[in-house]
């Protein structure tokens, strides 16, 4: 019997949970309805289904008509792609309507919100799960074999840089995300990637975490050192924003313009803000140091300004290390083709044996998003999932651990203090 879904939050990140999910797995699951707080961007999605899908056009309901759409449409699972700081409000209330849910990463973006999920999935007896498409790179998948196969032995130390360049990394600084009670900053809403890969990799989570970083690249206190003299608000209609390298034009981008441009009537969230600008209260230069239960320690930095886009890993074990380099190809959300997104341009995993030569390890790349992993994510998500050695599916607990780390990180941020993640959250396990 098909699986009826439900999706709520229809803006950049939808059409890679929508789009699969019509196209590829009609036989197992059937999209019923859409809902959002702003009908255009509805209106917008239904266009691309059958435009682009070639199916027919679902019923929409706006944010505060959820109830009504859970009554009306009896889904089985609720897709949430909303804001991050309403993502605990729909998966809430999706658990005690009845539904599963699957949300987007980050779960949520504080504690109080984790907790409030926690004790709902407790409550109701209902299964949440959260989409961590990197699990499933193949290349991510590799590591984790190679460690779990005592390749390098016990891994003591990580050390893990994570660069953004400056198409990606700037559109953080452009829009939502750029308020941290949205996003929870980037340690929530993008290093949540990052610490999940390394609690998968080691098989272990976090136990203290200590934090330090600032907005030191972009914003407006930082404009006069970029060279920025004139300023707007955002790109569209200012004559300063043609000669900025950081503005997109959402005017002759037709999905941009679609899906943000002809929305601001009804909302006014404009999509193209200055990343030189006034507002923003997240950071773009971050360092975090995390001791696991297992006593590995993690290094880890973020830049969200550099000139190239990938991430590089050194795992040291008590029976040598290994070495992992990666780039991806930059994008702007919801700017470019969707195939561009994960796609890597190089990678190199090297192991160093204590006493031996060192060797690269083959990975095989498949078709599709970060190496072929996101087609696996998917099928795991709506189709008939596989047995998985590897266990990369991810469940709620997964998730919570994951942002837990960057929760705790903002908590040393403000604090200047090293926090215990036992001090956060009651996991309930």
């Amino acid at each position: 019997m098909k699986k009826k879904y439900v999706l709520v939050g229809t803006g950049g990140r939808a059409e890679f949970f929508y789009g699969s999910l019509v196209r590829d797995f009609q036989e197992t699951s059937e999209l019923v309805a859409f809902c959002d707080s702003n009908q255009t961007r509805l209106d917008y999605a239904n266009q691309l289904l059958v435009d682009k899908y070639n199916v027919e056009a679902i019923n929409t309901y706006t944010a505060d008509r959820f109830d009504e759409m859970i009554e009306a449409e009896k889904p089985d699972i609720v897709i949430v792609t909303s804001m991050d700081r309403t993502h605990h409000r729909y998966i809430i209330r999706a658990l005690e309507l009845g539904c599963d849910a699957i949300t987007e990463k980050p779960m949520t973006v504080d504690a109080e919100k984790t907790q409030a999920i926690i004790d709902a999935i407790e409550r109701t007896g209902q299964n949440v799960r959260v989409t961590f498409n990197y699990r499933y790179a193949p290349h991510n998948t590799k590591i984790r074999e190679l460690i779990r196969d005592d390749v390098i032995g016990k891994v003591n130390s990580v050390h893990f840089e994570w660069a953004l360049d400056t198409q990606h990394g700037a559109d953080y600084f452009r829009r939502w995300h750029r308020d941290k009670r949205n996003s929870g900053g980037l340690l929530v809403h993008k290093s949540t990637h990052h610490f999940d890969l390394v609690n998968f990799w080691l098989d272990t989570e976090p136990e203290v975490v200590y934090a330090t970083g600032g907005l030191q690249f972009y914003g407006k206190e930082n404009a006069e050192e970029r060279g920025v003299t004139k300023f707007y608000e955002r790109a569209h209609g200012s004559e300063y924003a043609k000669d900025d390298p950081f503005a997109i034009d959402m005017e002759s981008n037709p999905h941009l313009k679609a899906m943000y441009l002809d929305a601001e009537k009804e909302d006014g969230y404009h999509r193209d803000q200055s990343v030189f600008g006034d507002g923003i209260n997240i950071e773009d230069t971050l360092g975090v140091n995390v001791t696991y239960k297992n006593k590995a320690i993690l290094t880890y930095s973020l830049n969200a300004y550099l000139p190239w886009e990938g991430f590089q890993i050194a795992f040291n074990g008590t029976k040598g290390r290994i070495e992992v380099a990666v780039r991806e190809q930059s994008y702007i959300n919801s700017g470019g083709e969707k195939g561009d997104e994960g796609k890597l341009k190089e990678k190199v995993i090297r192991v160093l044996p204590m006493f031996g030569e060192p060797y690269e390890v083959e990975v095989e790349e498949k078709e599709g998003g970060h190496g072929g992993g996101d087609p696996e994510l998917l099928n795991d998500l709506f189709g008939e999932p596989k047995e998985d050695e590897f266990q990369r599916a991810a469940s709620h607990v997964d998730g919570a651990i994951s942002i837990l780390t960057g929760i705790a990180g903002n908590q040393s941020l403000a604090t200047g203090q090293a926090v215990k993640i036992k001090d956060l959250v009651d996991l309930k396990r």
